[in-house]
């Protein structure tokens, strides 16, 4: 067999001929004689439970007892597999963070929908009074008891009393701190207490609520009764399939680098293993007894991976807990591993150890006298390793353009996709040896440092190959997940209809008369940072002449009275002066056109109930002028078309409005910081639970910030452990090439030119790897496209963007290893036990 045999001393196994004879040779006949009989062959023996448990702990002794390279490269193994079994715990930690946080937020919720209960002894009137503080956002709720047993918030102990609030732990850390001077104008309430956990969806929410009297809720644009506080649980609610099918290649993309690791780290230090097995040989051990050994050896190491894991989501857990991202942030008690699926990580990580080093070995014959490799390495099949992409490819096909699109068969489509993503990730892996192999080989001449890397990328490709494994696959799927992504925030996002160039904020405000709302807009024009504030006042009318009996069928339109830049706002006005009177002349009235009563010369009634219909007592009814003019409605700011009467203050007097609405829209002095925040706190003086409206040209939906989010979460997460389990494998890839570099340093070989051939062993292959990332990762993103019926679409900036981060965590890798390469080259290294 051509090959290299690595004896005890190194020698290559011959011995060399005799020494000493003298003389000449002597041929000597040999009488033939008949062949002897061929053994018959001796059945492999089964061998049993016990045995395997017997070498398999022999192995485990052997990585306690085997000296110090033993315990150098189970402690590697274990480091290496903790940092995957780590981020398996969290992961595994989804579902309870997700359910415990879920039904923290139904118990808070407060819902106003459907018919609501009448005021009573067990009954409470709120009303929204959510805010903004720059990047934060507030929840708020005001309230008032209607009687003396009033359900209260979960968290706090009752409900609080007119001129109180309780905040959150977050809130009132910000409150208390020099950053929030500026925020505690905005909340005229004495802080009574804290709100408890049960009554926070997470650490970091920043709540509060606020009591108020009945008589302040009349300032209040929309309130509502309620008489129990919690919501049926809406976590089970179907997601758009989009989303769905988000959620699951990202699982996959975050996911598979982890699991890619685990296997590497569980063959750190195979070639010193390998020879000491070889000494096994020597006492009896057969060939498949040096393989469960050395399987005993890596079940030691993933063993103890386990622990360093749990140990580590330990300490990890106590920081996670509490921190923030977005709005996502779960309490310490939540982040606790399914049962389920910490029961799988305990049993398949030491499982897949011991499989990677029993198939690693296959390749290997460990002799009594040495490790056996074939000096030509057989060349690596190429055909199963295309069939798990083809394979792969197969099974996202059949979902092209109809993914989630009835609800039969939604859990199978979800597996088949994700089975379809892994085996086409997987293929990568898989092709990245064959790869290597075959582009080395083809590497000729060159400086001493390229050949050096390319000799020894020609003796063994794969172990550089695995280095970049990991990564490969986390470019691949970060690619295919950002064009996917791209497609979906386009799903995701939808235009508002606001013009933010036009008025940054929008106030809204109840008034009981015309003064109040001049007040009110004048308190905002004195704000700092206001550059101008266009008010109007807006109510309802109805046909004074209607002759339906039932307030319910007399026909209503709205009146809006502000001054001629604020009108113009909303409608396309060429002339306008104090005085004058509008008609909004358009086709997308909602009234039929035989009640339209609105145009020059009608009566209005300006008289309602307090359930807000048209009294049929009209007592004091408004007559449009006849000189008003028709004109072609605008949308204003906010989106929205106006309709009805438009009239000046000096032709119709505000203060006659009996249910009148003041609205401010506001533009900003950008040179000013912090503007939005005061006229916020303007607006808390105006009213307690006033509308401040944000303009903004597109909105998202709230699933998918969250999706988005917790990708961020799970993306960085794997990004550090990525390059943490590549500086592990580096460190433990040149501890094996220790004796080898101190030995080229003895013979007089320069350090940087080992450092450049180092440098060049983990190119060529980062290269080629980062090359078929970029393939299997737009062939998955367009597959991703068509499975959600969307256009092929190449984002070249992400890809380039995705490209580069992979490549920079390696040289970043590759820079942080030059300091314990330059400390191996030293010739002391050839010291030996």
């Amino acid at each position: 067999m051509s090959g290299r045999h690595e004896g005890p001393n190194g020698a290559d196994g011959h011995t060399g001929a005799d020494e000493g004879h003298t003389g000449r040779a002597t041929l000597t006949a040999v009488p033939p004689q008949s062949p002897a009989p061929t053994p018959a062959p001796v059945p492999p023996r089964r061998v049993g439970v016990a045995r395997w448990a017997a070498d398999l702990a022999m192995g485990a002794r052997f990585a306690v007892n085997g000296g110090r390279e033993s315990w150098a490269r189970t402690i590697m193994t274990a480091v290496g597999v903790g940092l995957g079994v780590t981020l398996l715990l969290f992961a595994a930690s989804v579902p309870s963070m997700d359910s415990a946080r879920n039904e923290r937020t139904n118990a808070i919720a407060a819902f106003g929908f459907g018919e609501e209960p009448k005021a009573g002894p067990g009954t409470i009137r709120l009303a929204q009074a959510n805010t903004d503080f720059r990047d934060e956002d507030i929840q708020g709720m005001v309230m008032a008891p209607d009687g003396d047993r009033p359900p209260h918030p979960p968290g706090i102990s009752g409900v609080p009393a007119a001129g109180e609030m309780w905040v959150s732990p977050a809130l009132k850390k910000l409150l208390d701190s020099d950053e929030g001077k500026l925020l505690r104008d905005r909340f005229p309430y004495r802080t009574a207490g804290v709100i408890g956990d049960s009554g926070l969806s997470g650490p970091t929410e920043l709540r509060y609520y606020a009591g108020i009297t009945q008589k302040q809720f009349d300032h209040v644009t929309s309130d509502y009764r309620i008489e129990r506080w919690g919501a049926t649980d809406t976590s089970g609610d179907e997601l758009d399939p989009a989303l769905v099918l988000l959620v699951v290649v990202g699982c996959v993309v975050l996911l598979l680098p982890v699991l890619i690791f685990i296997a590497t780290a569980a063959r750190f230090g195979g070639e010193r293993r390998d020879r000491r097995l070889a000494a096994l040989r020597l006492v009896g051990a057969d060939t498949q007894m040096t393989r469960r050994i050395a399987a005993g050896e890596s079940l030691f190491g993933s063993v103890l991976g386990l622990a360093v894991g749990a140990a580590l989501f330990l300490l990890l857990r106590e920081s996670v807990g509490g921190a923030s991202l977005g709005n996502l942030s779960f309490y310490t008690s939540d982040i606790t591993p399914a049962l389920p699926l910490a029961l799988a990580i305990a049993v398949i990580v030491p499982a897949s150890a011991v499989a990677v080093t029993l198939i690693a070995l296959r390749a290997i014959a460990i002799e009594p006298l040495g490790v056996v490799r074939n000096a030509t390495p057989k060349r690596r099949r190429l055909w199963w390793r295309l069939a798990l992409p083809v394979l792969g490819i197969g099974l996202l096909l059949p979902l092209a353009g109809g993914f989630g699109a009835d609800s039969s068969g939604g859990d199978l489509r979800i597996y088949q996709a994700a089975a379809g993503a892994v085996l086409l990730l997987i293929g990568l892996t898989a092709l990245l040896p064959w790869l290597v192999e075959a582009v080395v080989e083809r590497f000729g001449k060159g400086p001493v440092p390229w050949q050096l890397a390319t000799r020894r990328l020609q003796l063994s490709s794969g172990t550089a190959a695995r280095a970049v494994s990991g990564i490969t696959v986390a470019v691949a799927g970060a690619i295919a997940l950002q064009m996917l992504f791209a497609s979906v925030e386009a799903q995701s996002t939808e235009e508002t209809g606001q013009d933010p160039n036009r008025a940054e904020l929008i106030l809204n405000a109840k008034v009981d008369n015309g003064a109040q709302a001049n007040d009110a807009f004048a308190r905002l024009r004195a704000t700092k940072g206001v550059r101008s504030v266009l008010g109007i006042t807006l109510d309802m009318v109805s046909d004074a002449r209607s002759k339906k009996k039932d307030p319910a069928d007399i026909p209503t339109d709205s009146l809006t009275v502000a001054d001629c830049p604020a009108l113009r706002e909303v409608a396309r006005i060429t002339s306008c002066r104090d005085g004058d009177v509008f008609v909004i002349d358009g086709d997308d009235s909602y009234l039929a056109p035989e009640d339209r009563f609105v145009k020059p010369g009608a009566q209005v009634g300006l008289t309602f109930r307090d359930d807000h219909l048209p009294s049929p007592d009209q007592k004091k009814p408004w007559t449009i002028p006849g000189s008003a003019t028709k004109v072609k409605p605008r949308k204003d700011p906010t989106g929205a078309t106006a309709r009805g009467i438009l009239a000046t203050p000096g032709a119709f007097d505000i203060a006659d409005l009996p249910d009148a609405q003041a609205q401010a829209m506001i533009r900003l002095d950008p040179k000013v910081p912090d503007a939005a925040e005061y006229v916020r706190n303007a607006s808390a003086g105006i009213g307690p639970a006033l509308d401040v409206i944000q303009l903004s040209s597109t909105s998202q939906t709230s699933e998918f910030q969250t999706i988005r989010n917790a990708l961020f979460i799970g993306a960085s997460a794997t990004l550090l452990l990525i390059g943490a389990s590549m500086i592990v494998t580096t460190l433990e890839q040149l501890r094996d090439r220790k004796r080898l570099l101190s030995v080229l340093v003895a013979f007089g070989t320069r350090r940087t030119t080992l450092s450049w051939s180092i440098l060049w062993q983990t190119a060529v292959p980062v290269v080629l790897g980062l090359a078929l990332s970029i393939a299997g990762g737009l062939a998955l993103g367009v597959l991703l496209l068509k499975m959600v019926g969307q256009g092929i679409v190449v984002d070249w900036s992400g890809l380039a963007a995705m490209t580069g981060i992979g490549a920079g965590v390696i040289l970043l890798v590759t820079l942080v290893s030059l300091p314990p390469l330059w400390r191996m080259m030293r010739p002391e290294g050839l010291r030996t036990e």
